[in-house]
């Protein structure tokens, strides 16, 4: 707790006014980010007019939140990840909440004819899959990645394919 009063430039007792414990800020923290992403996502996909626009959106747009994000809560401790079990459910409710918004994009272009999806929940979390693939060299590696390489490998596979046709 020293060392987050010192880093936000405040007295211990101030904090332990707003939490009780180092616990309480990284939920703090981490529920925060979920909802800064969601919304900067939500953004993204709305002010795109196509199907295949509002994927590259929400792509280009979630790696790129997730990068500045992942730069918030580095302050604490990465031991303490193992230890809450909270940190599952959030990430495992943000999950099911990104799957439903690809679905919904990918809905939107099935229905339009720009896309062509035999099952749409398997595509969505296809999609999710991959794109947390491509999170882990950012969040845990810490690495400085070609982000916009491996999105734009990631648009061509999704929207060509790898088959001959």
């Amino acid at each position: 707790m020293e060392e987050i009063a010192q880093a936000a430039r405040k007295g211990k007792s101030s904090i332990y006014h707003y939490f009780n414990s180092k616990e309480e800020i990284f939920i703090a923290v981490v529920e925060k980010e979920t909802s800064t992403l969601h919304q900067t996502l939500s953004e993204a996909i709305n002010t795109s007019s196509t199907p295949e626009e509002k994927l590259k959106a929400y792509i280009q747009t979630r790696m790129d939140t997730i990068s500045k994000l992942a730069n918030l809560y580095s302050a604490l401790k990465d031991e303490y990840l193992d230890h809450f079990s909270f940190i599952e459910k959030i990430r495992s409710h943000f999950d099911q909440e990104e799957i439903k918004m690809i679905q919904e994009i990918l809905v939107e272009g099935v229905n339009k004819g720009d896309f062509v999806i035999e099952d749409l929940e398997i595509t969505a979390f296809g999609i999710i899959t991959a794109l947390k693939g491509l999170e882990y060299p950012i969040i845990v590696k810490k690495e400085c990645v070609d982000i916009e390489k491996r999105f734009s490998g990631l648009l061509n596979i999704l929207f060509h394919g790898i088959v001959k046709k």
